[in-house]
């Protein structure tokens, strides 16, 4: 997974946001010639840039022959958007909530629950991935940013509920871990202390 750093450094160049722009915006894969074309740069510099933003993932590319009749040489390469592309900094994880609340509901089970049981398909060792930002802090690990805090904002003790069940599911089964509210007066409401299990 690109990191979200190189993936906002890489739309810094305005000949590469014009072609991300370009191509996010059409109903069909672009080639090389068509997005040079369209922004006015030359085909080289379009394919560089174009390369770019595919390994920044926020493109994606393929081999695809055009329709009709070709002639010889390689099978051209054509760019899409990727999917989905969001970068928040601090890191946010809102889908996460959304995961939780829905297999609450699709199992009709407290909110709770399901935060534990999708916590413990991860380990301490992810916070940092899942954007938590962990710091050691005495026998503590502070986590620095709530990845649902925009949520929080608006509905804090459910988030906060969820975000702490969500880690404990992380812990479970962790005898050197554990999750517990945060002391802490900054940062996630969560936080993890190290025991000597």
């Amino acid at each position: 997974m690109p990191d979200r750093w190189d993936t906002v450094a890489t739309l810094v160049d305005p000949s590469r946001r014009a072609l991300f722009d370009y191509v996010r915006r059409q109903d069909h894969p672009v080639g090389r010639e068509e997005a040079a074309g369209a922004t006015g740069v030359t085909r080289g510099l379009a394919a560089f840039h174009l390369d770019k933003l595919v390994d920044a993932g926020l493109l994606t590319a393929r081999y695809e022959a055009p329709a009709g009749p070709r002639g010889r040489g390689r099978t051209p390469k054509v760019y899409e958007g990727a999917a989905d592309v969001m970068v928040t900094i601090p890191e946010r994880r809102d889908a996460l909530i959304a995961d939780v609340l829905a297999e609450a509901y699709l199992r009709q089970e407290d909110p709770r629950a399901a935060a534990h049981r999708l916590g413990a398909e991860h380990a301490v060792g992810d916070l940092a991935a899942l954007g938590f930002e962990p710091r050691p802090d005495g026998d503590l690990i502070a986590l620095d940013n709530c990845p649902f805090h925009a949520l929080t904002a608006r509905h804090g003790p459910l988030i906060c509920d969820i975000a702490l069940n969500f880690v404990k599911g992380m812990t479970d089964g962790d005898p050197t871990h554990e999750a517990l509210p945060s002391p802490l007066p900054a940062g996630c409401c969560v936080a993890v202390r190290t025991t000597s299990g």
